[in-house]
């Protein structure tokens, strides 16, 4: 059947020559089992909220549709989050990747799949200071700062508080190993003093040994640098339950409703940090999530800009190929052109379509520094009545 082309579908095409597309595939990989079970249904959510933003548009490459493809990284499982990857690039024959969350897993899909495969990955919860010089011709970026930069936001804090000595424990893997040493560094350069930072497994029934460990060094705060639905409520628990501990300093990992409901009170006056803005486009994706019965918390934002990011590369490179899009990251990102919040992603495809420019603000205050990362701000948190309440921004 012949398809006659109206003027303006014509000059469309056109404009995007061969590389017209009528679907783009986004892989969403992230830990849709293990010990972030609980944030990654929002996270996954949010990111698809920006492909159909895009898809509705019909604005991008001459008017592609997007479809999203998920796939479980489980978090913690390398080789099961390396597969997975596989399989979306081979079998899905996805064009990019949103993900993977986890640090460790992200490590191992970056090495063993996206350079291997020249396969763009923009993770929106991966925070390792390791991958800063990861190996990775420029294919993978991150919308959630590093924790390097975590580590001073926290030990400027727990300095605000007055505290002066804390335990600390960590998940034994890249995330955890990383945030803690970061962590340590910076509180003993404002004059602080870690008394112990002792790694713990996940999965564990029972971390009696652990905080008795944690307990015996003393501090007038714990410090947990675990997973939310993991070992991380496992310590707090225990430390509860013996009076080890009363009060706990809770990094993004931590940062969840799962954990205070499964705690009960004696979570309160605990707090933490976990990536987020008061932005304009802040505000907007928050009620474009309400709308959508999203429900907002832990990296939703980041997931929204991470797949947002990639489908306005794209079409600021008028292609899908990602030796291509990748070199158009940064320049979305951090213009010079105009200001694109959430919400605004047609705007976006539009302007760039007609060969203008733009500055990508997204659902998080999008800037990135080299080699493609978040410059980073926090959301301040504390436990309130058995609710986890954002204080202020940092």
């Amino acid at each position: 059947m012949k398809k006659i082309l109206t003027a303006a579908a014509l000059a469309a095409t056109m404009a995007f020559g061969a590389h017209a597309q009528t679907n783009v595939k986004l892989g969403v990989l992230l830990g849709y089992t293990g010990p972030i079970e609980s944030l990654t249904p929002a996270m996954a959510a949010s990111a698809e909220l920006a492909m159909k933003e895009v898809s509705d548009s019909g604005l991008l490459l001459g008017g592609a549709k997007v479809q999203p493809v998920r796939a479980d990284s489980t978090c913690i499982d390398a080789a099961a989050a390396t597969a997975a990857a596989e399989r979306l690039v081979t079998s899905e024959r996805v064009n990019a990747i949103v993900g993977a969350d986890c640090s460790g897993v992200t490590t191992a899909v970056v090495q063993n799949v996206a350079v291997p495969r020249g396969v763009l990955m923009i993770s929106p919860s991966a925070t390792s200071p390791a991958l800063t010089t990861v190996r990775d011709n420029g294919l993978f970026f991150r919308t959630a700062p590093s924790d390097a930069r975590q580590g001073e936001v926290i030990a400027e804090m727990l300095r605000e508080k007055g505290i002066r000595r804390a335990a600390l424990t960590f998940t034994n893997n890249d995330y955890g190993r990383g945030l803690a040493n970061s962590i340590q560094t910076n509180f003993e350069k404002l004059g602080g003093r870690i008394t112990i930072s002792a790694a713990h497994e996940d999965g564990k029934g029972d971390y009696t040994a652990e905080v008795a460990a944690l307990a015996a060094a003393g501090g007038d705060i714990l410090i947990v640098a675990g997973y939310v639905d993991q070992g991380g409520r496992g310590i707090i628990r225990t430390a509860l339950d013996t009076g080890a501990f009363s009060r706990f300093f809770l990094p993004d990992g931590m940062i969840g409703d799962s954990l205070p409901q499964a705690i009960g009170r004696g979570l309160n006056g605990s707090f933490g940090v976990a990536p987020g803005t008061d932005s304009p486009g802040g505000q907007r994706f928050e009620a474009l999530a309400k709308a959508a019965n999203i429900n907002v918390g832990p990296y939703t934002h980041q997931s929204y800009d991470a797949a947002a990011l990639i489908l306005l590369a794209m079409q600021a490179a008028k292609s899908t190929d990602p030796a291509k899009v990748k070199e158009k990251i940064m320049e979305v990102a951090n213009g010079p052109g105009e200001k694109i919040y959430a919400g605004e992603l047609a705007k976006g495809l539009k302007i760039l379509a007609e060969g203008g420019k733009i500055d990508y603000e997204g659902a998080s205050a999008v800037r990135l520094i080299e080699p493609g990362e978040s410059a980073g701000s926090y959301r301040v948190i504390e436990v309130r009545n058995g609710r986890m309440e954002t204080v202020g921004f940092r």
